[in-house]
């Protein structure tokens, strides 16, 4: 019997179609390198190894786990990666699709750390609770869009699939999921530089509430703040419209 872990975010799938489902649209793209994210007790590896000429790794940072995965897929014994997935190296030299039902506690950082890796990350299908993945997927308008939707959307075309019921998951977790896909996208916004977008991006959301003008008037001269995309709030603007403006930034 596998512990449950409650500082690691662990609730383990247990609904199988879940699983065939994240699993078919894997399979919907070129798939030879995957590494799984917190596989945990299994529930989606024990598909993922079945998968003909497919490298697969998976990282999990719970050793109980580890011991569990390995005893339980032999074939993985040296493709089993001890760590946390925040530390941990690009898995392969080639590119790669990442899987995973991820820690909810840190599937943000997850995503961040996916775009580190973006040349070489050829698609990414998660599992997060649903209010991330409603949020990774927003676009300008919404009122959950913000930092993570801008910056994900800046280099990756994000797809919000389904959402997963708490009951699919022993213990049921007090909210319901969802499984998005992120593909990279051929053409990425141009930008200033990736320090200027996040800085942008991260100043003008800080204050929401206000308009453009007041919210970023640190970053831009008295003469750029009078063009009118500044009467605007930060949700109002796409993902471009982010990208252009960090070329005339004062920084």
């Amino acid at each position: 019997m596998l512990t449950l872990k409650k500082s690691l975010g662990q609730h383990f799938l247990i609904d199988e179609s879940v699983s065939r489902r994240i699993v078919e649209i894997l399979q919907q793209r070129p798939l030879k390198n995957l590494m799984e994210i917190g596989p945990g007790g299994g529930a989606l590896t024990k598909y993922l190894v079945k998968l003909p000429g497919v490298s697969l790794k998976c990282i999990e940072i719970d050793e109980e786990k580890v011991k569990f995965l390995t005893n339980t897929f032999p074939q993985l014994k040296n493709n089993i990666i001890h760590a946390d997935i925040l530390e941990t190296h690009v898995p392969f030299t080639e590119p790669f699709t990442i899987a995973g039902n991820f820690p909810y506690n840190i599937s943000t950082q997850i995503v961040f750390k996916i775009l580190e890796w973006r040349n070489q990350v050829e698609t990414m299908i998660g599992m997060f609770q649903k209010e991330v993945a409603q949020r990774i997927a927003a676009k300008e308008g919404s009122r959950i869009y913000g930092v993570t939707s801008v910056l994900v959307q800046s280099f990756f075309s994000v797809e919000y699939l389904f959402e997963v019921d708490e009951n699919a998951f022993n213990p049921p977790p007090k909210v319901k999921s969802a499984v998005i896909r992120m593909t990279p996208l051929q053409s990425p916004v141009k930008v200033k530089s990736e320090r200027a977008l996040t800085v942008l991006v991260k100043t003008a959301f800080n204050q929401r509430r206000k308009t453009l003008r007041n919210a970023v008037k640190s970053l831009f001269t008295a003469d750029e703040l009078k063009d009118e995309i500044f009467n605007k709030r930060a949700e109002a603007l796409s993902v471009q419209q982010f990208a252009d403006l960090t070329f005339r930034m004062n920084q």
